[in-house]
């Protein structure tokens, strides 16, 4: 399974992208809790929490296997909040160790 995140917007309007496979039994069962903690089936509309797209806040695009959803910024927190923050101290761990920058 692979989870990803990217993260657009912002001041400087660029875009980050952080991935991960989950392919290993071990790998599998460290991911898919935090997967199932989010709550894919109520991911708010656009318009949710305030209106619409803010300038210069994030919007961030989450991908884990067939599971879709589009968040801005403000909403992600609690189960999503440790999900895009797992994904991205992963993706960056391995691309240190890779010697990636």
């Amino acid at each position: 399974m692979k989870i990803t995140v990217q993260r657009s917007g912002g001041i400087a309007a660029l875009t980050r992208e952080w991935s991960v496979k989950a392919v290993t039994p071990a790998d599998k069962s460290r991911w898919e809790p935090l997967i199932e903690a989010c709550p894919w089936d109520a991911v708010p509309g656009r318009d949710a929490n305030g209106g619409g797209n803010q300038p210069d806040r994030f919007m961030y695009s989450i991908r884990a296997g067939q599971h879709r959803a589009t968040l801005p910024e403000r909403a992600v927190t609690g189960p999503w909040r440790i999900l895009v923050d797992n994904t991205r101290a992963a993706a960056e761990a391995s691309r240190n160790k890779d010697g990636r920058r």
